[in-house]
């Protein structure tokens, strides 16, 4: 994967999400081009919702690595994203990744 870097990385992933996105990408087919892919989506009355997939690098992204997991973001998206922290989240009332915004 090309690298189209950017200091300091606009996202960041605490290291049990981290641990929780080499787990899927080894267990669940991830083929190896792809990258984790971080964005954002429309949501109701202006708001923005954040989102998370697994897709190849194309030309209007930035890509970094961030302990051994490429990510890929659309630049466009990169302003609103800036501050971002992915986390995981597995306790007895819910399992899946969070968004935590300073």
């Amino acid at each position: 994967m090309e690298d189209r870097k950017m200091s300091p990385e606009p996202v960041s992933i605490t290291p049990k999400a981290v641990e929780e996105v080499k787990n899927i990408m080894n267990n669940k087919g991830i083929p190896e081009d792809y990258a984790l892919r971080i964005g954002i989506k429309g949501g109701g009355c202006g708001a923005i919702g954040y989102m998370l997939g697994f897709d190849k690098l194309k030309d209007s992204d930035i890509s970094y690595l961030h302990e051994e997991v490429p990510i890929v973001i659309e630049k466009k998206h990169v302003m609103y994203l800036m501050g971002l922290e992915v986390d995981f989240v597995e306790d007895s009332e819910e399992r899946g990744f969070c968004f935590n915004k300073d």
